[in-house]
C-alpha cells in the first residue's frame, strides 16, 4: 500500500510540473524611425508580408504610443518609467554627450535575469555609454553585438555624431573593424539568428534586437542605403528615394521573417512572446533626410502629433488566449516592461515605482480597457508638452519645432489631403486587410485653426485622428481639466540631463572608436 501510495504521488507530482507551462522566451523587435505608412497592415505602399502575417495572426495595436524620439522611447522600455521621470524627456543622447539612462534606474534585463532569462542585446542602446556603467553588459544584458549612437553607416559602421566621427560596431566592449561592406540589418539578423540557435532551452530567453532599419544612415552622401537586390523589389515605386526606404523595410521584413523561422525550426516558437514595435513616427517629407511616411496621421517623428507619438506595433503569440484582433485601447511603450515581466511569471508590483500598467491580462483576453491617460510629454527646454486623457488629447506650445505640423501623403500618392483620407481609390486597394484610419474630410482650416505655441488646442482623437479639428475653444472646462492634470504630472518631473558635447568623446581620442573609456 505504501509503496502505491509514493507511486501515485509521485505520478501526480509530475502530473502538476508538467502542467505547468514553462516561462516563454520573448523576442523585442524595435524598427528604427519606422512610419505609420511604412507597413502593409496599415495599407502601405511597401509590402510586408513576414511582418503583417504575425500582425494579423496576433495582436495589432492601435491605440498604442512610443515617444516622439528615439533615447526616450528606450528608456521607457528598458525601464517602465516615463522619460520626464528619467531625465530623459528632452531630445537625444548625443555620442559626445556625458549622460546616459541614470544607474540608479532597473533595465527590462536586470528584471528577467532575477526570473532565470539569458539577456541579449543585437543592435542599436542609445541609452549612454560615456563609462563602462552604463553600457549594455553592465546593465543586464549577457551580450551586446552592436552600437552605442544614434544611427551609423549600414556598410562601414561609422557613425556621425556630435560633430565627431568613428567607427561604432562592437562585439561586446570590443570594436569590430571586419564587417566592412555588410549590410546592417542582415548582420544583427544572423547575429540573432545565432543567439536562438546556440541557446539552452532549458532557460528562457529574452532577445532584445534593435534594428538600425529603417533609420537614416550616416549624413554624407545618401544616407538611404540597402543593398540592390531589395530595392528591385519595388520597380511600382517610382520616387528614388522612396523606392530605397521600401528595400530598407523589406530587409526588416526578411529579417522578421527569418527569425520566425529559425524559432520554428528550435522548437521554441510555440512558448515565444514576439513584440514589433517602432521607436517614434517616421521622419518624412525630406526631413532628417529620410522618406518614412506616417500617412494619414498628422505630423513626424519628434512631433507632438499623432504622426510623431502614435506607434506602429503589434504582439504575437500561441500563449495568447484571444489574438487575430485589433486592440484599440489605450497603451504606452512604458506599459512594455511591466506586461512581459508578469508574462514571465513575475509579480509587476515587485518592480518598484514604474510608470507603466501590466497589460498582459488585457491582451491575452481580449479584455477592459487599463489605462485611461498617456503623458506624451512634457518638455522643460523645448517648451512644449501633450497629453491623452481618455478620448481627447491636448497639445501646447512648440510642439513640432515650427514645421513639419502637416500632413505628408506618400510619394506619387493616388490621395489629396483634401478628401476623405480612406477613399476608393486603387492606392488603398493595396491591402485588402489594412487597418484603417479613417479621418473624413480634412477642413479648409484645419491648418491653422490650430496654433499650440499661442494657447492649447484640443482634439478628439477617436473621431479626428488626423487632428483637423482643433476644438478648444468649445471645450473650456475640458481643456483647463487637462492643464490641471498636466500641472500635477510636471510636480513629479525631475530636471532634463541634457550636458553640452564634450571633446573627450572624440573618437579620435581613442583610436578611431566611438569609446570613452580607457
Amino acid at each position: 500500500m505504501k509503496v502505491l501510495f509514493v507511486t501515485f504521488f509521485l505520478l501526480a507530482s509530475n502530473t502538476v510540473l508538467l502542467a505547468t507551462p514553462p516561462q516563454p522566451h520573448i523576442i523585442f523587435i524595435i524598427a528604427d524611425d519606422l512610419g505609420w505608412d511604412d507597413v502593409g497592415f496599415h495599407g502601405s505602399d511597401i509590402r510586408t508580408p513576414n511582418i503583417d502575417k504575425l500582425a494579423h495572426s496576433g495582436i495589432i495595436l492601435n491605440q498604442y504610443y512610443v515617444s516622439p524620439i528615439c533615447s526616450p522611447t528606450r528608456s521607457a522600455i528598458m525601464t517602465g518609467r516615463h522619460p520626464i521621470h528619467t531625465g530623459l524627456q528632452h531630445e537625444v543622447i548625443g555620442g559626445a554627450t556625458p549622460y546616459g539612462l541614470p544607474l540608479n534606474e532597473t533595465t527590462m534585463a536586470q528584471h528577467l535575469k532575477t526570473l532565470g532569462y539569458a539577456t541579449h542585446i543585437v543592435g542599436k542602446w542609445h541609452l549612454g555609454f560615456f563609462s563602462r556603467d552604463y553600457l549594455p553588459t553592465s546593465r543586464g544584458f549577457d551580450s551586446h553585438f552592436g552600437y552605442y549612437t544614434g544611427h551609423e553607416d549600414y556598410f562601414d559602421h561609422t557613425a556621425e555624431d556630435s560633430g565627431f566621427w568613428g567607427l561604432d560596431l562592437r562585439r561586446n566592449l570590443d570594436a569590430v573593424w571586419d564587417m566592412n561592406e555588410k549590410y546592417a540589418t542582415e548582420i544583427f539578423t544572423n547575429e540573432a539568428e545565432n543567439i536562438i540557435l546556440s541557446h539552452n532551452q532549458s532557460a528562457p530567453l529574452f532577445l532584445y534586437l534593435a534594428h538600425q532599419a529603417v533609420h537614416a544612415g550616416n549624413y554624407h552622401g545618401d544616407p538611404l542605403e540597402a543593398p540592390q537586390h531589395y530595392i528591385d523589389r519595388f520597380p511600382d515605386i517610382h520616387d528614388k528615394n522612396r523606392r530605397i526606404f521600401a528595400g530598407m523595410v523589406s530587409a526588416l521584413d526578411d529579417s522578421v521573417g527569418n527569425l520566425t523561422r529559425v524559432l520554428q525550426e528550435t522548437g521554441m516558437l510555440p512558448n515565444t512572446i514576439m513584440i514589433f514595435t517602432t521607436d517614434n513616427g517616421g521622419p518624412t517629407n525630406g526631413y532628417d533626410r529620410n522618406a518614412a511616411c506616417n500617412w494619414p496621421l498628422r505630423g513626424v517623428k519628434n512631433t507632438m502629433w499623432e504622426g510623431g507619438v502614435r506607434g506602429t506595433g503589434f504582439v504575437h503569440s500561441a500563449l495568447l488566449k484571444r489574438s487575430q484582433y485589433v486592440q484599440e485601447n489605450l497603451m504606452h511603450v512604458t506599459d512594455w516592461l511591466p506586461t512581459l515581466y508578469q508574462a514571465a511569471c513575475g509579480d509587476p508590483s515587485h518592480l518598484g515605482d514604474i510608470d507603466g500598467q501590466s497589460l498582459w491580462d488585457m491582451l491575452t483576453n481580449q479584455g477592459h480597457p487599463v489605462r485611461k491617460e498617456v503623458l506624451h510629454n512634457i518638455d522643460p527646454i523645448g517648451n512644449f508638452s501633450a497629453l491623452r486623457m481618455g478620448e481627447y488629447k491636448l497639445v501646447m506650445g512648440d510642439i513640432s519645432h515650427g514645421f513639419y505640423d502637416s500632413w505628408y501623403p506618400p510619394p506619387r500618392s493616388f490621395v489629396s489631403v483634401n478628401r476623405s483620407v480612406y477613399s476608393k481609390d486603387d492606392f488603398f486597394k493595396l491591402k485588402s486587410k489594412a487597418i484603417s484610419v479613417n479621418c473624413g474630410p480634412k477642413p479648409a482650416n484645419a491648418s491653422i485653426n490650430c496654433q499650440p505655441e499661442k494657447r492649447p488646442c484640443l482634439f478628439h482623437i477617436p473621431s479626428d485622428p488626423c487632428e483637423f479639428s482643433n476644438i478648444a475653444s468649445d471645450n473650456k472646462y475640458l481643456v483647463q481639466l487637462f492643464l490641471d492634470r498636466l500641472e500635477q504630472l510636471e510636480s513629479s518631473m525631475v530636471p532634463p540631463l541634457n550636458t553640452p558635447i564634450d571633446p573627450k568623446g572624440n573618437p579620435a581620442l581613442h583610436g578611431g572608436v566611438w569609446q570613452w573609456w580607457k
